[in-house]
């Protein structure tokens, strides 16, 4: 029986609130990767703690790294997992919990491999595990199979797929891609002679995880890899310069020896502690709330300096009309504070990728239209982004259309309804930043927020006050 909706919660008056997020599911699920290919040992401090997270750390287990979760590092206050390495790059799991039910299970995964058993990897919806893992399991030389959630067998997997098979790995199965076409899950991994190229040309125009994928394992195959893109332009770019600076953070050498050419060297990848900066597109919606409400809402901890595309916001709210200041704080961070004002539309937002449903929350209160362009890619989401948005929109009384490489919000709208959320957790917070200001907003399945936020409800009722707004809409 599926859950009840979720009463999206009215704002009694303009929000003033200090909200704090957890740790950036695409640094952690980097980090989280890399410590498994480090030469010992590696701390991750704090990491989300979200389906997506614990999907990656469940295939790392599966592959044979052990996992030690850390409540209070270093007194603290703050959660940290220690990951050991590979067995297969390492010459044995190194852990201090040796005895652990971690290290059995790690313990196991290496048997089964050395047997030649199929292993099992489960991606749920996490692009980063289905796209990422499958160049680190071609590393151990197991046969390893790679399955998830329903939506997931829809996402294209093709350009990783045709990358591997270059590189001499073995791809098969029912979502193993013809020569030349589109793949997707499930499908089996296996490189008994492991990895026997250095060079591929791979068409990375439907996502960027595809990219980074492969170089993030990179500097573990024996020659390196040199990964050429062909045809669109890649989307959301700043993910593939976030795992570019994240490998240099560990000690990876890599290039850029021409546009859309990457090159990682070979070599080992020291042993790291690293921690994990606040998730800035999962802030999104809680900085919205001031802006759709007319209040304040503060932000500490900010990074003066980062790759997601989250950082953004301090550019995309100040174009639908809120005031944005940053308060120095430390020599890397900032207090970053909104307030809301008059919401108005810039006409045209362009680019912004995973950040777009929040972004049209903001356009379906403006009176205005807006153009949505470059985010055709998101159709190849958790779910089809797009054509979500345009139906969820015109549900709830608005106008909306789909383009090329995106859509147009034509009317605001006006009445509340039930949101549907696709399974997608940004679909669901769309509906949360809506039901702030219009009336009976209701959203679909709110606990799909757990993919990247597991205490979305909890964090986004203490920011209301009792009271309800005078409407602004419904």
């Amino acid at each position: 029986m599926p859950p009840q909706p979720w009463p999206a919660p009215r704002a009694g008056a303009p929000l003033r609130a200090e909200v704090t997020v957890p740790g950036s599911k695409s640094l952690t699920n980097r980090y989280l990767l890399l410590a498994a290919l480090a030469d010992g040992p590696s701390v991750v401090i704090n990491p989300l703690q979200s389906r997506d997270s614990r999907l990656m750390l469940d295939a790392l287990t599966v592959l044979g790294s052990t996992v030690e979760h850390l409540q209070d590092w270093e007194d603290s206050g703050v959660s940290a997992v220690r990951i050991s390495p590979l067995p297969a790059l390492s010459g044995g799991a190194a852990s201090d919990a040796e005895h652990s039910p971690a290290a059995e299970r790690s313990s196991q995964a290496s048997r089964a491999s050395d047997a030649g058993a199929e292993l099992s990897i489960d991606c749920g919806l996490a692009g980063t595990v289905m796209r990422f893992m499958p160049a680190v399991a071609a590393l151990t030389g197991a046969r390893v199979h790679f399955d998830g959630d329903p939506e997931a067998r829809v996402r294209p997997m093709g350009a990783v797929q045709h990358g591997l098979r270059d590189l001499g790995v073995e791809i098969t199965g029912p979502g193993a891609p013809a020569p030349g076409g589109e793949g997707h899950l499930p499908f089996t991994v296996h490189a008994p002679e492991g990895i026997t190229g250095e060079e591929i040309t791979i068409d990375a125009s439907a996502s960027s995880q595809f990219v980074s994928g492969l170089l993030l394992t990179a500097a573990r195959m024996p020659r390196g890899l040199t990964l050429r893109h062909i045809g669109e332009s890649v989307p959301s770019l700043e993910h593939v310069e976030m795992t570019l600076q994240v490998l240099a953070q560990v000690g990876v050498k890599v290039s850029t020896p021409a546009k859309h050419t990457w090159r990682v060297e070979p070599g080992g990848i020291p042993a790291f502690n690293v921690r994990v900066e606040p998730d800035l597109s999962n802030a999104g919606p809680f900085l919205c709330a001031a802006v759709v409400t007319g209040g304040e809402v503060t932000m500490r901890g900010w990074p003066i300096a980062s790759t997601q595309i989250g950082r953004r916001w301090t550019d995309l709210l100040p174009a639908f009309g809120a005031q944005v200041d940053e308060e120095p704080e430390t020599p890397t961070t900032v207090t970053l504070r909104v307030r809301g004002t008059t919401l108005r539309t810039p006409g045209t937002v362009d680019g912004t990728a995973e950040l777009t449903p929040t972004v049209a929350a903001l356009a379906a209160l403006c009176q205005e239209p807006t153009l949505f362009t470059s985010v055709g890619h998101l159709r190849g989401h958790e779910t089809d982004r797009i054509a979500a948005l345009v139906a969820e929109i015109r549900r709830l009384g608005g106008s909306a259309e789909e383009t090329e490489d995106g859509f147009k919000v034509t009317a605001p709208v006006t009445h509340g309804g039930l949101v549907r959320s696709y399974a997608d957790h940004r679909m669901a917070t769309f509906g949360a930043v809506l039901g702030l200001v219009v009336d009976d907003i209701e959203v679909e399945d709110i606990a799909c927020t757990a993919k990247t936020m597991p205490d979305f409800p909890k964090l986004w009722a203490g920011l209301l006050a009792e009271t309800s707004l005078p409407g602004r809409h419904g």
